[in-house]
């Protein structure tokens, strides 16, 4: 866990004793995390998080699936 001293405005303050209230937190540190994490999951690309790069090499592992013609993609999937 990482520790920080950090100057917010008193508009900050209200809006995090406003989450704290609302997700039933016991201190502002787990307010900002809620806030961190739903930033994270709105704004920062999927490219940028790592779940989403060991996603991708685990697909990209895999074996490719030769199929030919879309005939064929059909008949092997509408079994």
């Amino acid at each position: 866990m990482v520790q920080a001293i950090i100057n917010i405005t008193e508009h900050s303050n209200r809006i995090l004793n406003i989450i704290k209230a609302k997700y039933g937190l016991r201190d502002k540190s787990e307010a900002i995390n809620v806030v961190v994490e739903e930033y994270e999951d709105a704004i920062l690309e999927p490219g940028l998080r790592s779940e989403y790069a060991k996603k991708a090499l685990k697909i990209h592992k895999q074996p490719s699936i030769k199929v030919g013609t879309v005939e064929n993609l059909r008949k092997r999937y509408e079994k």
